[in-house]
């Protein structure tokens, strides 16, 4: 099709771009009648994604943007259902299916390989989007709302309910959210960005109905829209569905929402606030951070430019500013927020320290300046720059996918280009800016300069302290108390029969079944029968056995070295998750762990070590297990890239003592940040583990035992560092050479690849058998933690993969989320999610909830959803919803190298592509009386194993459900 004829008369093309390093091309145009923007990322991908984003700049932390978010979801004009994005979930393909609340955008996405499927789900985000009902007990459930203990007696205590309200209440547990929103409010005193945009739970509760209608007749519109699509579409087609089912009934709209230029601080500002833990020892959990605003995030240079500033300083531990942060005895480690943020209508650039005391504040300053002036007087060596330049070339070329569709991350990339009206191009095809950044970094004092410009010249600069609080909690508690308590004295006869009454129309509400005949579908027909999945191109039996996959890597090399591993005692295993993150980290013989890096960065652009234990395909309790070291590097530098694996796994030292104590603290900081974010799956992880060798495994080594046991092994390297060297050498020394490579190239670049292997091997190990010998242990399984909400599961033994009953088990998940626990949970009880899923690799079915604000009644729950099922009649709409469920996230697209990663372990754990073929079969042949005979045998009047991630002062909660109770 001609660029002529490319566009639909509605639209007017403004250009379009050859993007080489990404293969694509991407098209501008505009909606002549209201101004909508609408990019294509024109690509020969098979699946398409579609977004339409909303500038949406709140002006307080009511959380107005995110509650809108979930209520435009909640039923529009053309599809009046109560659910219907939920409704969508189970009648579609789709691949990615969300809505997302930034900092100053809402965005609606999705993908799916199915062009039917594709159209189904563009209607209803458009009508969804610029359509919405928002009824007002749509805004009560999602939002908030008032009810009491006992919803229809007004004499219970009064209670604030909705699923942001507690979201944002699990959400903002975290230190390090706290710590974000915190400085972030600082370094933005009078724009957007000085706001929560998600809401703080105190304020979240001072949102009006009507501020959020009017938020939506302001924002929600055309004008203030940007459209992106991305994979082989016909444009002219897609944009006749935009101008005929939305756009063509708006007018243009003269109003812009714009976030206008910050205003500066003429002196830098020192400010110290408080979060809350529990427990008497406050010691070494302050958090400093220092922070610039620096330009224009639309300018592409100047954000290449200070990308490259911040790789420099803080890229790796031989990165100046990094390495004085992890070599200082002022805190732990590196905060989380070392960086550049750049997606925000002006750049920050922020680094900081956690495990550090509040007096240590301005030493900390200190600390930072003068490295900084350091860089500013001496510079950097020419290396360190080119190897960041490095990092920025292979981030540019690498084709994304796995966990985001591809297709979307590029969308997302462009996003805040334009939301702020620049041009989302530029940041697609940064090849012309890359070049003209290598050329100015070439010139002698770019650093010194840069780093002068930037930050030490930069007197918009914020010193952020946040230090613990051990009484903070109880007092947002009692405030929260009192603010319910004044609400209710406040209330006539009348207003309290009013929330009882709000109380039981939302009962009624959420029980009322809609018909589902009103929402576009796919259906089984719709679903190809085979399973897809990339083949290996080659085994070559060379000294290193080798399997080797060509896929579309666009001249990246992806290599990994595997060994099965050893007979490992107990006390080695549990060191092995460590092992692995440091495997990579230390020095080798010769060099230093600095030097290492440092030729890391310049020559790979990753290199990493893990473990995988999985028990066998029919039976939980065999455990097999093996090692891999994974990395990626740019072609050029293929030979290099080998040999420094090799160096890698042969040469590692574990004598740097400092060095093991800085990654051991910052190993333990990282996954306690993660409690809160994975509270279901380490709840799901403590139910399973007593159930088999498995599960119970995989508990002691990923979940809150692992993380438990980290701070104790802290604790005492504190007083004899050499312990960590120790452990770790032990490991080390019971491993021998690679028994085999896994080798990912485009075919242009295959026999470099394969050459800089067979050239540095000379032999592989014969290797172990792989089998591991583990008892099982015993674990409390409800864990309190720093949270304000809870993550509930329950297991209950079934089978594994190879059981003919496995797929009727993994139907049956999706009727009892769909059917019964997300109403019964989420929309009633007022958790942020819940669902139910056959886990076939631990041979359990688990039941779970997410950042839920009760654990009594949602067991409860999980039960009666079996007694619910029991009591249905036949329905097989049920059933193929949720096949096509299961279906769509089987067969999510990833990136070329990852789908090729997928295949290889896929077949070398035992799932082969024959097994998992069968699996299909039997999923698309599962009818309703497979799903009835499934859950009468193995799971109705089941007692399992139950299991809760718990706020900390909820003892008796434990003892009501007769746990154990721990205290992370």
């Amino acid at each position: 099709m001609s660029e002529h004829n490319l566009a639909h008369a509605a639209f007017r093309h403004c250009g379009s771009t050859e993007v080489e390093s990404l293969n694509l091309t991407v098209h501008h145009f505009e909606h002549i009648k209201t101004g909508a923007v609408h990019y294509h990322l024109a690509s020969d991908h098979d699946e398409k994604a579609f977004l339409v984003a909303l500038r949406t700049m709140p002006q307080d932390s009511t959380g107005v943007a995110h509650i809108l978010e979930h209520t435009a979801l909640c039923g529009s004009d053309k599809y009046p259902v109560r659910d219907p994005f939920f409704m969508m979930t189970r009648r579609s393909l789709n691949t990615f299916m969300n809505a997302m609340t930034s900092s100053d955008w809402t965005a609606y996405p999705f993908a799916s390989q199915n062009d039917k499927d594709f159209n189904n789900l563009l209607d209803v985000y458009l009508d969804a989007v610029f359509f919405s009902r928002l009824d007002p007990l749509d805004f009560a459930q999602e939002g908030h709302r008032v009810e009491f203990s006992d919803a229809a007696n007004a004499d219970s205590e009064l209670e604030f309910k909705g699923v942001v309200f507690n979201e944002m209440k699990g959400a903002m547990s975290s230190p390090v959210s706290q710590l974000w929103q915190g400085i972030s409010g600082y370094l933005f005193p009078t724009t957007t960005y000085h706001y929560n945009s998600g809401g703080e739970p105190a304020a979240i509760t001072d949102l009006s109905y009507e501020q959020l209608l009017a938020f939506y007749k302001s924002h929600y519109h055309p004008s203030n829209a940007i459209f992106m699509t991305f994979g082989n579409l016909d444009v002219a087609e897609l944009q006749h569905k935009l101008d005929d089912q939305a756009l063509a009934r708006f007018e243009r709209q003269d109003k812009q929402w714009r976030v206008q230029p910050e205003k500066r601080y003429p002196a830098p500002l020192a400010v110290e606030q408080a979060y809350g833990v529990d427990g008497d020892d406050l010691s070494a959990k302050t958090h400093h951070v220092l922070g610039w605003l620096l330009g224009d995030s639309t300018d592409l240079d100047a954000q290449l430019e200070a990308n490259l500033v911040s790789q420099v300083l803080l890229d790796n531990s031989a990165s100046p500013l990094r390495r004085a942060l992890e070599q200082s005895d002022l805190g732990g480690s590196p905060s989380p927020l070392c960086g550049l943020e750049d997606s925000n209508r002006e750049m920050s650039f922020m680094c900081g320290l956690e495990g550090s005391e509040p007096h240590q504040a301005e030493a900390f300053e200190t600390l930072v300046l003068d490295t900084l002036q350091q860089v500013a007087e001496q510079g950097v060596e020419q290396d360190i720059i080119d190897a960041a330049l490095h990092q920025l070339e292979l981030h540019q070329r690498e084709i994304g996918g796995d966990h985001y569709p591809y297709g979307l991350q590029l969308i997302f990339n462009a996003i805040p280009a334009a939301t702020h009206y620049g041009d989302p191009v530029s940041l697609l095809n940064l090849e012309p800016a890359l070049a003209r950044l290598k050329q100015k970094a070439q010139q002698p004092d770019f650093i010194q300069h840069a780093v002068r410009q930037l930050l030490l010249e930069n007197r918009h600069r914020v010193r952020f302290t946040l230090k613990p609080d051990n009484q903070l909690n109880d007092e947002v508690l009692r405030l929260e108390r009192q603010q319910l308590d004044a609400l209710l004295q406040a209330m006539s006869d009348d207003d309290k029969q009013a929330v009882i009454d709000q109380a039981e129309a939302l009962r009624q509400r959420q029980a009322q079944n809609d018909d589902p005949g009103i929402l576009p579908q796919v259906t089984l027909q719709d679903v190809r029968p085979e399973i897809q999945q990339p083949q290996a191109t080659a085994n070559h039996t060379a000294a290193l056995p080798v399997c080797e996959y060509q896929a579309g890597t666009n001249g990246i090399l992806y290599q990994q070295l595997l060994l099965d591993l050893p007979a490992l005692n107990a006390e080695q295993l549990t060191w092995l998750p460590f092992f692995s993150h440091a495997w990579t980290e230390v020095g080798v013989t010769g060099s230093d762990y600095l030097t290492q890096q440092q030729r890391q960065t310049s020559l790979v652009g990753s290199l990493s070590a893990y473990a995988t234990i999985k028990g066998a395909v029919d039976d939980c309790n065999a455990l097999q297990g093996y090692l891999v070291m994974s990395g990626k590097a740019l072609a050029d530098n293929a030979t290099d890239f080998s040999r420094l694996n090799q160096q890698t796994w042969e040469a590692a030292r574990f004598d740097e003592d400092q060095r093991l104590l800085d990654l051991l603290t910052h190993a333990k900081a990282r996954k306690e940040q993660g409690i809160t974010g994975a509270g279901h799956s380490l709840a799901m992880s403590l139910a399973a583990a007593p159930l088999n060798l498995t599960a119970n495994i995989g508990n002691e080594l990923g979940g809150l035992p692992q993380a438990r046991r980290l701070k104790q092994r802290l604790e005492a390297a504190r007083a004899n560092p050499a312990l960590i060297g120790e452990a770790l050498q032990d490991v080390y020394q019971q491993l021998a050479a690679p028994q085999q490579a896994l080798l990912i190239h485009d075919e242009q670049h295959a026999r470099v690849h394969l050459d800089s292997v067979e050239q540095i091997w000379s032999g592989a190990s014969s290797g172990n058998s792989g089998v591991l010998d583990w008892s099982a242990t015993q674990s409390s399984r409800y864990w309190m933690v720093d949270s304000q909400v809870n993550f509930c599961a329950l297991a209950i033994p079934t089978v594994t993969l190879d059981h003919p009953d496995a797929a009727a088990l993994a139907v049956a998940g999706g009727i009892l989320r769909n059917g019964y626990l997300h109403t019964a949970i989420r929309e009633q009880g007022g958790a942020y999610g819940a669902g139910a899923t056959q886990d076939s690799a631990l041979g359990c079915f688990k039941f779970f909830s997410y950042r839920d604000p009760r654990a009594e009644g949602t067991f409860d729950d999980f039960r009666q959803s079996l007694n619910w099922l029991q009591q249905q009649s036949a329905s097989e709409d049920l059933v193929e919803q949720a096949i096509l469920g299961i279906i769509g996230s089987m067969d999510r697209p990833g990136s070329p190298a990852g789908e090729a990663k997928q295949a290889f372990h896929l077949q070398k754990t035992g799932r082969s592509a024959v097994l998992r073929q069968a699996f299909r079969q039997q999923l698309l042949a599962v009818r309703w009386h497979d799903v009835m005979r499934v859950c009468d045998t193995y799971l109705q009047g089941q007692s399992g194993s139950m299991a809760v991630v718990a706020p900390r002062g909820s003892e008796q909660v434990a003892k009501n459900l007769g746990l154990d109770c721990e205290e992370y």
